[in-house]
């Protein structure tokens, strides 16, 4: 399962948005270093379901589909916040530096407000520096990367002379999801591909760390707090120096008050989604009346959605170019050996093939692979086969022989 970081200072709304996308209870308060270990949940990426497209009624087993919409589940981990020097213990220290190294690709919630200070405190709107509090999270990662390396330069300089810098380098970090190639991509950016690491400075380590960070952990800025009337300017601004690809605007709070309304039986609502509906027979107090109202005006109407769900979708389709597909076992009615049509949906990066696929549904698959059927159009698929976005895929493996059939059976009824 994909896992994500969700990285910031405190009270910038990481566990707000956590709970809203996972709709974990995780404590909310407006004290420094209320998240003391870091909460893990199940959230959902979502894209149209392909049920539309084939005209069919579906029944997801390892996903959902709500009003034609597929929802694949990822892990979520909810880091505690970082402040200036975390990588040297301040605060709760580089302990949860770790768990950092444990994501696929990162969130990194920025209070767009400006309503914290330096520290995470909560101040006056518009009186922080969203901006620089983003550089400061950052250049704590980097740091605490750039330590890894330091503290094992004597072994990287041994390795390097037996194999390469390469391998070196990535025989030590290779704990926080680094490969090879990434390795190789960070040494090129940063203009050290060519020097021995015997010869490195501080300086050339630390930014060899800051080219490979983006690398290894795609990281999506997320403007929170959208609903406040500073945070417009500070957009701007963390869009100027990001890129318009690497920024969105969210409200953590008010997807965080719709789902658990919906949760509780007074609205309509499904995640991502433009618009809310309250049910006819839904008793509101005036104080949650006031707040959807508030919602709709401050937010909704606004920037149209909430963006929680738009976030979790750009970091898995977008940062780390996933693909949804489909799997089944029957491809006239796209369904599995058990009749449930469209059972599945998988998340595969760019480059994935059916052998590929077959491995995550069952290794054995692998093993008795024949080849794959576009179930869309009955054409075979060659091993070698990019899947692409919304495929549905029948994996045609070996049948058993009689004798295989016959042993399993036996050793099964030995068991008993």
């Amino acid at each position: 399962m994909l896992t994500i970081g969700l990285i910031g200072k405190t009270n910038t709304g990481k566990t707000t948005f956590f709970n809203a996308a996972t709709l974990l209870n995780a404590k909310i308060s407006n004290f420094p270093f209320t998240t003391k270990e870091p909460n893990v949940g199940t959230g959902y990426c979502c894209d149209i379901c392909v049920c539309k497209e084939l005209e069919v009624t579906d029944n997801p087993q390892n996903s959902s589909c709500l009003d034609g919409w597929r929802y694949v589940p990822i892990k979520l981990i909810d880091v505690p916040g970082l402040l200036k020097d975390a990588w040297m213990g301040r605060g709760l220290g580089n302990r949860f530096l770790s768990i950092i190294g444990q994501a696929d690709a990162l969130i990194h919630v920025v209070d767009a407000s400006g309503s914290i200070d330096v520290e995470g405190r909560i101040t006056t709107p518009g009186s922080g520096n969203p901006l620089q509090d983003a550089i400061d999270v950052e250049t704590e990662i980097e740091r605490w990367i750039a330590e890894i390396i330091e503290n094992n330069r004597e072994s990287i300089i041994r390795e390097e002379a037996s194999s390469s810098l390469i391998e070196a380098i990535t025989k030590i970090i290779s704990g926080i999801k680094v490969s090879s190639f990434q390795v190789s991509e960070a040494l090129e950016k940063s203009g050290l591909k060519d020097v021995s690491f015997v010869d490195w400075n501080l300086d050339q380590v630390i930014r060899f760390a800051a080219f490979l960070l983006p690398i290894i952990k795609p990281t999506l800025i997320l403007a929170n707090k959208m609903d406040i009337l500073t945070s417009e300017d500070n957009l701007e601004i963390l869009t100027k120096y990001y890129g318009r690809g690497f920024v969105a605007a969210c409200s953590a709070e008010a997807e965080l008050a719709l789902r658990r309304a919906e949760k509780n039986g007074l609205l309509y609502y499904a995640p991502g989604q433009e618009l809310f509906r309250i049910k006819e027979n839904a008793k509101l107090t005036p104080e949650q009346q006031g707040a959807l109202r508030y919602i709709e005006r401050r937010v909704m109407a606004k920037w149209i959605r909430t963006g929680i769900q738009q976030a979790l979708n750009i970091v898995v389709f977008k940062l780390l170019k996933n693909n949804m597909v489909f799997p089944v076992s029957d491809e006239i009615k796209f369904m599995d050996h058990h009749g449930n049509v469209l059972p599945d949906a998988y998340l595969l990066p760019d480059g994935s093939t059916p052998v590929d696929l077959a491995h995550n549904i069952h290794t054995r698959l692998v093993k008795d692979y024949i080849t794959a059927v576009d179930a869309k159009t009955g054409i075979r698929l060659p091993k070698s086969y990019n899947l692409r976005h919304k495929d549905v895929v029948k994996i045609v493996t070996r049948s058993k022989s009689r004798q295989t059939k016959w042993k399993e059976r036996t050793q099964q009824s030995g068991r008993k």
